[in-house]
């Protein structure tokens, strides 16, 4: 009969088989069909849930909970059909693999020098925070023994556990914080940076690998027949680890710097994959067969792995897609088949997991709020690390299920544990919020940059006199538009210049600007600018990312090389090159961060509200050839959008090149001789001129001065400036000022403009020249910042307009308030 049944079952559809009926022989059919399932239904929940800014692991709880007899179960046939109890071996199997390289990803992210560095932070804050509820875990754990397994509720329990191994269990199921689920937290934060990010990514890799020694503990208290047996255990894990993190630690060093190119590069070889999975499950089977569970010995693997250049970021990149998409979904479905909440049918069990719930946040915040305190942290950033830290997570469901695997827990207790577990993990992000805002984060750097008291106001700077007053007011007035008029204008002063690369397609068009107004001359005015270039790059739920952003990413300054090996430097290889051949004081920084967070990211690097932070756009160039008004409805791209964001976000000056790339050979036949001539002359990296656009009918604003300014700066190194005046007055004592000022430097070709409207001044331009190409036009971007849903301003559309058919570009300019 059971012949017939495995033919039948592997036969095909057409000749009358089931493809949900499990055979032996073909265990792929059935298991092909539940991965696809499992994966969906994680898939499925994750998508609104991530709207929430929920971690992935809650989506694939609650998915396991879902395909288990909770929910699905219920339904008749169900899980006899889907789930038959003969297909659970080989999907525990391949969840187990699933879990063991997890726990190797998560060793990995494991860095201990970053815990030497903060080695104080660790100590207090990660043991402080696990002591609390580890004894709040040992008090409770009492009353759950004695309801529980004593009085014989749970029918698993027909060989009771000893009370000291199952105390200790539940204790550290209690205190344990689950560091991948946090970091990504932290990360998702934009807390990385942080005060509070640095002293929880510290405790919370102390608490990781303290939590994993009370488990190994735990394990082989459970699993010793013998109480010296235990003490046997452990000496064998801990000489295990002492000879993976040293002997072969040191020869794993030896042979990827002897035999491959892998560390100086940071991309690891086939040959070097191959033996690092190799010492994975070498390490994983020793430690199950010393009576240890196997997931230990992939995370002591995962500890011991070089992590020069970047190496374990491309080790993660090279397994995660397949460990996080499918092998974990499928071990918390596994993991969701074991929680039935049909089990909690009694108050006292309700009772009991409302005060798991409430005794484990409490002592995690608690424990945290006062350990942080001790670290001279303020109240309310105290009270953050205490919630960061009562994040549970997967490490929290791994733990659940080593003690079901091991008989050490019921599964009715398991469920209780389960669901607290889902509550703490789905409540830290929106406490943190609403405890550590964004708002408050900003008014406090502000306070311990001493710029501003605790109440808002503005602090004068210990040992400022009355003598050094005058010294002091001029050197703000050099950087502050504020009360500048067109004569003063030259005293104003950009003090650096921070460019946001996001693609290869604008270097062509930033250089020559960055070119033309960094470069310096004797003359007074004609002053030098520093240039600090960001690369923006988009986080994601991959462990890779997280891996690179909890290590502060890439920070260079000049004197300092770029990996010229790693491709996401790549643009910021090119920039410091140039910017080294022209002398300026050059720095970088690559930044990681999800969306919503970019402009905070940004923010974070202006040091000043006079420098000039530049972004770059391509001008949307729609069917009929123009883009009119329609351009302020691009604002749906992410581009426009981010730019949208600065504009009315950003704290120092802001603007955005938008570049033309027209047919440069279009024009090439229609220019005379000598014009071509005289352009083979000029620098390769330079603009043509610089034309500036003020509509005076609207008064001069601090956006209308910053663009002068600008324009102003970049005379000195131009032949040719063009002023175009849109004024219905036709006032020449303001053309006047305007000659005054750009006429310092003697040698360049001025010309100004008055028009009375902009199709006068668009009749104007595209009369003067054939092309307009390689030229740069620059207007101010007036628009409200409030109540304002436009991108740029209706003079700033319409020279985009023009710019279509004439090739130039144009820079969008916005003072800072």
């Amino acid at each position: 009969m059971a012949q017939e049944a495995s033919s039948s079952s592997a036969a095909g559809i057409v000749a009358g088989g089931n493809p949900f009926e499990y055979s032996s022989s073909a265990p792929y059919t059935l298991f092909l069909f539940q991965a696809v399932f499992i994966i969906l239904v994680c898939q499925g929940l994750h998508y609104p849930l991530s709207k929430l800014r929920q971690p992935r692991v809650i989506a694939e709880v609650i998915g396991g909970i879902v395909l288990g007899p909770s929910v699905l179960g219920r339904i008749p046939n169900f899980t006899k059909t889907c789930f038959p109890p003969s297909s659970i071996p080989g999907l525990t199997l391949l969840a187990n693999i699933g879990i063991i390289l997890f726990l190797f990803i998560l060793g990995l992210e494991v860095d201990l020098s970053f815990v030497k560095k903060h080695l104080t932070a660790a100590f207090s804050v990660g043991l402080i925070n696990m002591a609390i509820p580890f004894g709040l875990g040992c008090g409770i754990a009492r009353g759950i023994y004695n309801d529980y397994v004593l009085e014989g509720v749970d029918s698993e329990s027909n060989k009771p556990v000893k009370f000291t191994t199952y105390m200790v269990f539940i204790a550290v199921a209690m205190c344990i914080t689950a560091f991948p689920v946090l970091a990504r937290i932290l990360t998702e934060l934009n807390l990385i940076g942080d005060r509070v990010g640095t002293i929880v990514l510290a405790a919370g890799i102390m608490n990781d690998l303290t939590g994993w020694i009370l488990l190994a503990l735990v394990v082989s208290l459970a699993n010793a027949t013998k109480s010296v047996n235990t003490v046997y255990i452990l000496l064998l894990a801990v000489g295990w680890f002492i000879f993976l993190y040293f002997p072969v630690k040191r020869v794993m060093y030896f042979l990827l710097r002897r035999f491959t190119n892998d560390l100086s590069t940071g991309e690891p070889s086939q040959i070097s994959i191959l033996f690092i999975l190799l010492l994975v499950f070498t390490s994983s089977w020793f430690t199950d067969i010393i009576g240890v569970h196997p997931i230990f010995g992939a995370f002591m693997a995962g500890v011991i792995v070089p992590r020069d250049n970047g190496y374990v970021i491309k080790i993660t990149e090279k397994l995660e897609d397949l460990v996080h998409i499918v092998l974990i979904p499928i071990y918390f479905a596994i993991a969701g088949l074991n929680v039935n909440l049909g089990l909690l049918n009694r108050g006292l069990d309700w009772a009991y997991i409302v005060g798991i719930i409430l005794l484990a946040m409490f002592g995690k915040i608690v424990g945290g709020l006062f350990a942080a305190k001790l670290n001279k942290l303020l109240w309310r950033e105290s009270l953050a690390v205490g919630i960061l830290m009562s994040c549970k997570g997967i490490v929290e469901i791994v733990v659940l299920n080593v003690g079901l695997s091991s008989g050490i827990i019921s599964q009715r207790v398991y469920s209780m544990f389960v669901v607290m577990a889902l509550i703490t993990t789905f409540s830290t992000t929106p406490l943190t919020i609403w405890v550590y805002p964004i708002s408050y984060r900003t008014k406090l750097e502000k306070y311990l940059k001493q710029e501003i008291t605790w109440d808002g106001q503005p602090l004068v700077k210990e040992g400022q006199d009355d003598e050094h007053d005058d010294s002091f007011s001029l050197l703000t007035e050099t950087k502050s538009l504020e009360g500048k008029n067109i004569e003063s204008l030259g005293n104003f002063r950009i003090t650096k210049i921070i460019i946001i690369m996001k693609n290869i397609e604008s270097i062509s068009h930033i250089m020559p600007f960055l070119h033309d107004i960094t470069t310096s001359s004797e003359l007074e005015n004609n002053y030098p600018i520093d240039v600090k270039a960001i690369q923006l790059r988009e986080f994601t739920s991959r462990t890779s990312h997280l891996l690179e952003a909890s290590s502060h990413t890439i920070e260079e300054d000049s004197s300092a090389p770029l990996d010229l090996e790693q491709s996401n430097v790549s643009l910021l290889v090119i920039m410091k090159m140039f910017n080294d051949l022209m002398g300026n004081h050059f720095s970088s920084k690559s930044i990681l961060s999800s969306f919503r967070n970019h402009v905070f990211s940004i923010n974070d690097q202006v040091s000043e509200t006079s420098n000039l932070l530049i972004a770059s756009m391509k001008i949307p160039i729609f069917e009929d050839g123009h883009i009119h008004s329609e351009v302020n409805s691009s604002v749906d791209s992410s581009d426009a959008l981010l730019v949208k964001r600065l504009f009315s976000s950003s704290k120092c000056h802001f603007g955005v090149l938008m570049y033309n790339d027209v047919n440069k050979g279009a024009y090439e036949d229609k220019e005379d001789t000598h014009i071509i001539s005289a352009e083979r002359t000029r620098p390769f990296f330079t603009v043509k001129s610089a034309n500036i656009v003020l509509n005076q009918d609207n008064l001069l604003s601090s956006s209308d001065l910053l663009a002068l300014h600008v324009v102003y700066k970049l005379a000195f190194n131009l032949t040719e400036v063009n002023v175009y005046i849109i004024s219905s007055s036709k006032s020449t004592g303001f053309a006047k000022q305007i000659e005054c000022l750009l006429s310092e430097k003697k040698d360049v070709k001025l010309s100004i403009n008055l028009k009375k409207d902009f199709s006068e001044l668009e009749e104007c331009i595209m009369k003067s020249k054939l092309s307009h190409e390689k030229e740069l036009f620059v207007v101010a971007n007036n628009i409200a910042k409030e109540n304002d849903d436009r991108l740029f301003s209706e003079e700033v559309v319409r020279l985009l307009d023009i710019s279509v058919t004439q090739g130039f570009n144009v820079l969008a300019l916005r003072a800072a308030n």
